[in-house]
């Protein structure tokens, strides 16, 4: 067992709650397609998610398994199902894209192994190639054409740059999905697609105008300038609840009685 998994194994957090798995602890291995696979790291670990750096036969892989934690006397593993379920279905989707990680499989009934990218989330300043963004452009029109929306583009961490100097897109847990089936025809919810992939856009707008402005073309200028009804909103809502939650973590971490790997990530 990794040095890091058995301080976690050995010290329970006072507010468990807190975090998506029982004792603030991701498990020691796992087993997924008959292999087995050995906690390395904790990278992140949240209310909804423990998200972590595991060894397999063939090489690292990132393991992450959705809450099965309850809060107080409401049982939560019916949303980590739910969740592991959609994020599973877009990785399996994005199957043959070069910039979304290869899905090994399931675990258990709120976790899943995806293969491993070496490199790291895009940094505020990071110095990045002429090419990058037009390599990210492509994964996300890629991801818009399998009738999605990433919807979490706003987070510079969920932009993996990998160590060959090119983008990755992880994390698709609150991802979009409306195939053109049934009732997902109905509207408004294509009208609902579009706005969320319009954000999308405007978001991999802002990250290229912080990076590399020099590249920006007139009518990316224009289209950044230009906030929509729901970047306001969003702004007006998203802001001040992210500046409560913060306030309101910062605080119960002082009080906690254990330390939590992962779970002052962002």
């Amino acid at each position: 067992m990794h040095p890091d998994a058995e301080q976690l194994h050995s010290a329970r957090p006072r507010h468990g709650w807190l975090y998506a798995l029982p004792g603030g602890a991701m498990p020691a291995s796992v087993a997924c397609n008959g292999e087995l696979f050995q906690h390395v790291e904790t990278f992140k670990h949240d209310f909804f998610a423990a998200t972590g750096l595991y060894r397999g036969p063939a090489g690292l892989a990132v393991l992450k398994i959705n809450r099965v934690t309850w809060l107080g006397l409401i049982p939560m593993r019916w949303t980590g199902r739910l969740l592991c379920g959609r994020e599973v279905r877009a990785y399996a989707a994005l199957q043959n894209l070069a910039g979304v990680p290869r899905l090994i499989g399931r675990v258990g009934a709120t976790g899943f192994l995806h293969a491993y990218v070496p490199g790291h989330p895009l940094g505020r300043s990071e110095k990045v190639s002429d090419t990058f963004f037009d390599e990210l452009d492509a994964v996300l029109r890629a991801v818009h054409a399998q009738h999605m929306a990433y919807v979490d583009l706003n987070k510079r961490q969920n932009i993996l740059m990998g160590d060959d100097g090119k983008p990755y897109l992880i994390d698709f847990q609150i991802s979009l999905m409306l195939p053109p089936r049934g009732w997902r025809r109905l509207w408004p919810l294509p009208w609902l697609l579009a706005r969320f992939q319009q954000a999308d856009r405007y978001h991999f707008l802002k990250h290229k105008r912080r990076l590399r402005p020099d590249l920006m073309t007139p009518e990316e200028w224009r289209r950044v300038n230009r906030l929509s009804v729901w970047i306001r909103l969003h702004r007006a809502v998203a802001g001040p609840l992210t500046w409560l939650r913060r306030r309101i973590l910062r605080w119960l971490h002082k009080s906690e009685t254990a330390a939590v790997a992962g779970s002052r990530a962002k």
